[in-house]
């Protein structure tokens, strides 16, 4: 159960890398890491290529994140989805409404 989480600002996004398992026990991790840069008409990009596993509690942190951002008028773009990971979010309904990339370059 361990998870990677790295934060790049650059001045019109933040992009957060994440690697590993995304569970229970990573999520309050990614949550104090990730929602401090949640800021008035910003864009959030998370890279998704390395994490190898989602949970419920995961994909709850991504609608926190979509709520936030949208209340700030700002946005969340995920990227690097893996076939595994896009299809949760398929059968969630959450790739109706979040912007989801299997490309990495798709969210820039």
């Amino acid at each position: 159960m361990n998870i990677t989480i790295n934060v790049e600002e650059m001045d019109q996004y933040t992009k957060v890398y994440i690697g590993g398992e995304l569970d229970v026990y990573t999520a309050p991790k990614l949550q104090e890491t990730v929602f401090p840069h949640v800021k008035l008409n910003q864009t959030l990009i998370i890279d998704l290529t390395e994490v190898t596993y989602l949970d419920s509690t995961g994909l709850g942190i991504f609608v926190g994140l979509f709520k936030s951002l949208n209340a700030k008028n700002g946005t969340l773009q995920l990227v690097g989805l893996s076939g595994r990971l896009k299809r949760l979010f398929d059968i969630t309904g959450l790739s109706g409404i979040m912007n989801i990339h299997s490309e990495v370059e798709g969210g820039v």
